[in-house]
């Protein structure tokens, strides 16, 4: 039987100025860590920039084409893995929360649109004259982190965010991404959710601890995420249910009571009516 790990920044042997932080180009990265092409989850934040080769990278069950340009921006606790041609190159970079907003202090990680909610998509494609112009930011990284000049964190945690600001620009001109004022309130239903969804299943005790009706919850959510509360709850809970039949040490009652339904049985009606599959078919599928 197979368990997905969840890995942490010093299972990759940094060797950067700072242990929350690692920077690789993709073709040294595979070479010393090649067990990194199974599934698995990641307790940091992922950022990955192709610039050459092929492949598929499946990110929480939505699979994307790797091409050159491909960008990936991944929030700690989603499960991936990819498959990628032997011609593969460029770079990849992990990060935790901590690292990048104590050093910028004022602003942080997840104020980047592509990191606001779980829902938004990881995937940015950036042309070739795009391509080209991001590329210097990522080789200068490299050189930074392989030296040891002076200011070394301080210039690879600009360039680092250098690079986030051009993500962040080709995002906003590719998903529309726009400032509303019910974002903050989607944020903090997010949170709130995050925190409470194997315990807590019905819409009305979020709206009531973000003190709002759930009529107005309701508006928030269609407006932003096109959604129901109901439907961002189930998305989140089946999203964790699939999370968990990849780990195959789980027995699927074991995973219903951990996402907090004593009825095995209703579970999988449940899943099966929101997915079309049932937990144990869901499981043997991959």
């Amino acid at each position: 039987m197979k368990k997905y790990p969840i890995y942490n920044i010093q299972r990759f042997n940094c060797n950067s100025v700072n242990g929350d932080l690692y920077v690789n180009t993709f073709k040294n990265h595979l070479i010393d860590h090649s067990f990194v092409e199974e599934p698995h989850r990641h307790s940091f934040y992922v950022l990955t920039f192709f610039t050459k080769g092929s492949g598929f990278h499946e990110i929480d069950f939505d699979t994307y084409k790797v091409q050159p340009g491909s960008v990936f921006v991944m929030q700690p606790g989603q499960m991936h893995h990819w498959n990628l041609s032997d011609d593969v190159e460029g770079f990849v970079i992990f990060y935790s929360q901590e690292v990048y907003n104590l050093y910028f202090g004022q602003k942080g990680i997840e104020d980047y649109s592509f990191y606001h909610s779980i829902n938004s998509v990881p995937e940015i494609i950036f042309d070739h004259a795009e391509s080209k112009a991001l590329l210097p930011y990522f080789n200068s990284l490299i050189v930074e982190n392989q030296g040891n000049k002076a200011l070394k964190q301080d210039k690879i945690m600009n360039l680092l965010d250098i690079i986030h600001i051009e993500i962040a620009r080709k995002y906003s001109e590719t998903y529309v991404y726009e400032k509303h004022s019910y974002n903050v309130k989607i944020s903090e239903f997010e949170k709130l959710l995050e925190k409470n969804f194997r315990e807590q299943k019905a819409a009305s005790f979020y709206a009531s601890q973000l003190n709002i009706t759930l009529k107005h919850l309701n508006r928030i959510c269609n407006e932003i995420l096109k959604k129901t509360t109901t439907d961002v709850i189930t998305d989140r809970i089946i999203l964790e249910a699939k999370r968990m039949l990849m780990d195959k040490k789980m027995t699927v009652n074991e995973i219903a009571t951990a996402l907090g339904y004593d009825d095995y049985s209703y579970f999988s009606r449940f899943f099966k009516k929101n997915t079309t599959v049932t937990p144990t078919d869901f499981r043997v599928s991959k």
